[in-house]
């Protein structure tokens, strides 16, 4: 694949054996470390003991300036982003990931409207591992960063020549869940299985957890709750879920604003509410 254009940018094989990255057929491409093992959790799972799968990581930014305490709270940016880099390749090779790319631009560049490095980064990874099924941050998230990193995702798809056929693209959750999705709206992940792998995957980022944000209990509670609150009529199918929105029409249709198409979701659910308020204030029936 093409040189990657950031001087501190890294890929790193779980299996120094196997470098095969056209054997990608899940993609996850986060913006932080440990944002992969929160919200691409579903294709981790789907890869680790199945050999015809293979996941792979993208983490975009060096998360330098995340918040710091306890044993962590003396370091400064530097040293905490080799331990947070080194946590990633920890987790990555814990997962089995075919491989984890480290690109290690600062969030700033990656939130600036003209990003063109970071554009081709992404693209060569695409057309290196052309993968089936590819986790981003959705577009409701309120992490800027988050949102920076779905935009680039969606312009490198958008602007890939050739462009990739046939691949499905799923926002998921993390600063903000995605409950409010409207069940027609909803993708529901099953991610019961192994059980304490997620736990291990989540609490290998302890510059995180020992730093002072308990990610990995918020994580796996959000994933029962998913799926104990995923339908109100039916017993649990899951004992874990994670939500994502569908992104796949915004790279099938370049044309389609993406304001204009997260706003139509969100008044899908304000719909939904109001809807239901008149409707049983009214006495009608569902």
């Amino acid at each position: 694949m093409s040189k990657l254009n950031s001087p501190d940018a890294e890929i790193f094989f779980s299996d120094p054996a196997y470098r095969d990255l056209k054997t990608t057929t899940h993609l996850g491409i986060g913006a932080h470390q440990d944002d992969l093992e929160i919200f691409a959790i579903h294709g981790i799972l789907d890869a680790y003991d199945n050999p015809l799968k293979h996941f792979t990581g993208v983490t975009v930014t060096d998360g330098r300036g995340a918040p710091r305490s306890g044993p962590f709270a003396g370091m400064d940016d530097d040293q905490l982003w080799k331990i947070r880099c080194e946590e990633q390749k920890k987790a990555a090779s814990l997962g089995h990931y075919l491989a984890q790319f480290l690109l290690n631009y600062g969030s700033s560049k990656v939130k600036s409207p003209s990003h063109p490095a970071v554009i081709s980064d992404l693209q060569s990874i695409l057309t290196a591992t052309h993968p089936d099924v590819i986790y981003t941050h959705n577009l409701a998230d309120k992490h800027d960063t988050h949102v920076a990193v779905a935009l680039c995702v969606i312009e490198a798809l958008r602007t890939l020549n050739p462009p990739l056929l046939g691949v499905k693209l799923y926002g998921c959750e993390v600063w903000r869940s995605l409950d409010w999705l409207p069940e027609s709206e909803k993708i529901a992940f099953d991610v019961s299985q192994h059980a304490d792998l997620q736990a291990a995957l989540l609490n290998v980022f302890q510059s995180q957890i020992a730093g002072g944000k308990r990610y990995d209990l918020a994580t796996l509670g959000r994933r029962q709750a998913n799926a104990t609150y995923h339908q109100s009529h039916a017993t649990d199918t899951a004992e874990r879920m994670v939500y994502a929105m569908d992104l796949t029409p915004l790279i099938q249709t370049p044309a389609l604003a993406i304001d204009h198409f997260i706003a139509d979701k969100i008044l899908y659910f304000s719909k939904d509410v109001t809807q239901r308020i008149q409707r049983l204030l009214t006495g009608q029936e569902e």
